[in-house]
């Protein structure tokens, strides 16, 4: 790492926000160097609740980001947020960066906003983004709030970056339901109806908690995130100390003013698998969102106690590993491939019968698979 580098990287320790945007944007910019910055902010990093706010357009996630940070800097805490928007075909940045329903904090040098593009991703999250989280927890953010472009189910690489999962759902959705029954029931730790005063709310609230009870059976331990529990998780209706009536075994209960919310008794069976509150908000008002901060805060301590936070972090260390990989190994092989003549005189040859693309990804990969031979044979 350069001076300059180690220079930066002390100023973001230090608590300098020019300097956090200055990493986030050679993150993004995947500048050169950039790699061995991330490497050096690994060690400072850990103590930060990542949130991931995800679901369907329109739905309201940005206010509802808003009103978090906004309540979260009430309770006293730091925020960063990192929002992800859909990128421009031109330029590759973010297309929706002034972020104008998020305006409640602005001004306040503790709620630090960035609007990166989602560069194409399929699942709506960069690479980049991961390397972003690392900046703002090494920074020593106590919250971070991962906003996604809500593009349906390819949202499930909103896992990758968070440790607790909020699916928003607009009310009066049958056909958004349906749709996340087919994958996204899957990351959800949280589901939140939001706009809860509009019409169709509470059929909404019906749908989901009959699709928790549906998938609670073939959903649960299955995908490798958590799936719904079952009966008797939290919320449920067990005579515990629910402070409302408790609807059944959909993990929500329901308050006199007709919100609902999880249990703030933390009823809460670590033996068992995680089963989703659903939490109303009216995020334009504020409403809700005390509700949705203590469903985070319950699931987050079902997570340590249970030991499940670990397991989550390794799986996304994984993940990250495996990325990283993969990327390198599509540098080296686009550099084969350019020593070859490219890919469009490859191209051009198969169309003329001179070679096939199975003998052009063989040959690209004997260079990678002598090296790696080599390596092998040299440590024996």
């Amino acid at each position: 790492m350069t001076g300059d580098d180690e220079a930066l990287l002390a100023a973001l320790l230090d608590g300098d926000h020019r300097a956090l945007a200055r990493v986030i944007s050679r993150i993004e910019d995947r500048a050169p160097g950039h790699r061995e910055l991330v490497s050096a902010l690994y060690e400072h990093t850990g103590d930060a609740e990542v949130i991931g706010i995800t679901g369907s357009p329109g739905a309201g996630k940005s206010t509802l980001v808003d009103k978090l940070a906004e309540r979260y800097r009430e309770r006293g805490e730091t925020v960063g947020v990192i929002a992800i928007d859909p990128s421009s075909p031109y330029t590759g940045g973010a297309v929706l960066g002034d972020r104008i329903r998020m305006a409640s904090t602005v001004g306040d040098m503790d709620v630090f906003v960035r609007s990166m593009s989602a560069r194409g991703s399929l699942g709506g999250l960069s690479t980049a983004t991961a390397d972003a989280v690392k900046a703002m927890d090494a920074f020593g953010k106590d919250r971070i709030v991962v906003e996604t472009v809500g593009a349906g189910q390819n949202e499930i690489d909103v896992v990758r970056a968070a440790d607790t999962v909020a699916v928003l759902v607009p009310p009066g959705s049958g056909d958004t339901v349906q749709t996340l029954k087919a994958g996204i029931l899957e990351i959800a730790d949280v589901f939140v109806v939001n706009k809860a005063d509009r019409p169709g709310a509470d059929r909404t609230v019906q749908e989901l908690s009959e699709m928790i009870e549906l998938g609670h059976g073939s959903a649960a331990g299955s995908t490798g995130h958590h799936g719904p529990g079952s009966a008797g998780h939290h919320g449920v209706g067990d005579g515990g100390d629910s402070h409302g009536s408790a609807t059944g075994s959909t993990g929500h209960y329901v308050e006199d003013e007709g919100h609902h919310g999880p249990e703030s008794a933390g009823h809460d069976d670590t033996d068992g698998p995680w089963l989703p509150p659903i939490v109303e908000t009216v995020a334009t008002d504020g409403e809700g969102v005390d509700e949705l901060i203590d469903a985070f805060g319950i699931h987050r301590a079902h997570l340590e106690r249970s030991g499940a936070l670990a397991e989550r972090r390794r799986r996304r260390y994984v993940e990250e590993i495996t990325t990283l990989l993969r990327e390198d190994v599509h540098g080296l092989l686009e550099a084969e491939l350019d020593r070859a003549g490219g890919l469009e005189a490859l191209a051009e040859a198969v169309r003329l019968g001179e070679t096939d693309p199975y003998t052009v990804a063989d040959d690209a990969l004997a260079p990678v698979e002598e090296c790696l031979a080599d390596l092998e044979t040299g440590s024996q």
